[in-house]
């Protein structure tokens, strides 16, 4: 399966659990648009035996290592800065920005990484994510390129990120041992 996720917003260096919750639910969105179309329509919500809860959240990972799944990512990342080189400056560097993203894009392990204020909303039950464990991304490539816009933070960024989900055969150890 295949799809793209978009972003576009603050995406901090070693962001702190509410930023990552805030990208989390940008994300939820997208993937519940996800989840009314083909080729899930004809599924009204995911199985119980699919959700994995944390705290008082009920989490829906569309790539599990229970299901044999990894994710393939292929990432463009616009961001107001000098151009092509620059990787180092201004909004952070790209390596740490990238770990908010995967953090944000992976459901939180306990429930120290869900800030203690959130409260579900109306349609985040259940709530999707992308991944169990980001140790799901087998295959990754970044793009980076400067955003041409006017911009009032200079961690602003747009992203494009290609998502490709793909069934793999277990071979050796099972996956879910690498998860624990």
């Amino acid at each position: 399966m295949n799809f793209t996720l978009t972003y576009d917003g603050n995406l901090k260096a070693n962001g702190p659990v509410p930023h990552k919750q805030e990208l989390r639910r940008v994300f939820h969105q997208q993937l519940l648009e996800l989840w009314k179309g083909t080729p899930f329509s004809g599924l009204k919500c995911p199985g119980e035996s699919l959700i994995r809860i944390v705290g008082k959240y009920r989490f829906f990972p569309l790539v599990s290592a229970a299901r044999n799944e990894i994710a393939k990512l292929h990432v463009i990342m616009l961001r107001p800065e000098l151009g092509p080189g620059h990787i180092v400056i201004q909004g952070g560097d790209i390596d740490n920005r990238l770990k908010t993203l995967f953090d944000s894009l992976r459901m939180p392990k306990d429930t120290s990484e869900i800030p203690t204020t959130d409260a579900q909303g109306d349609n985040e039950d259940p709530f999707f994510c992308l991944l169990e464990d980001d140790i799901l991304i087998t295959d990754l490539s970044v793009a980076t390129d400067r955003l041409l816009e006017p911009c009032a933070s200079n961690q602003r960024v747009k992203l494009v990120i290609r998502v490709q989900i793909e069934k793999v055969p277990m071979i050796g150890a099972n996956m879910v041992s690498c998860l624990r």
